[in-house]
């Protein structure tokens, strides 16, 4: 069953050659692998690819996400290297300098360089 097997993540890129920028610069991960069908970076013991596509960013909930231990500093890096985290004021949710508490988890939300939504978050 898929229960057994490793989840693998897909992301979209207009411009692959703009996200393989974003994801190695601004995020810090390292090209594992680049085919014409997308480009993989490997994250811990995962991986996820990103695939050039003309509807990239039109999705309005997060793609992809990474559990952290340590969510402010996380957050205080990745502006440090230009990242804009999203602020919400929704019903249930309402972030604070682009962090958000839902019970006793919290994330931060940011939009990669095609318009995804990806997110970062520490569980309580």
């Amino acid at each position: 069953m898929l229960s057994d097997l490793e989840v693998y993540a897909t992301i979209p890129a207009r411009d692959i050659n703009r996200a393989r920028k974003f994801y190695t610069e601004k995020l810090g991960f390292t090209l594992e692998s680049e085919t014409p069908a997308g480009i993989t970076f490997r994250s811990k013991n995962s991986r996820f690819m990103v695939y050039p596509t003309l509807v990239a960013g039109t999705a309005q909930h997060t793609l992809a996400g990474w559990q952290t231990g340590h969510l402010e500093q996380d957050v205080k890096d990745l502006r440090s290297r230009g990242i804009v985290f999203e602020e919400y004021d929704l019903p249930g949710l309402k972030t604070v300098n682009g962090i958000g508490t839902t019970g006793t988890s919290r994330a931060a939300w940011f939009k990669d360089s095609e318009g995804n939504v990806l997110g970062i978050f520490q569980m309580g």
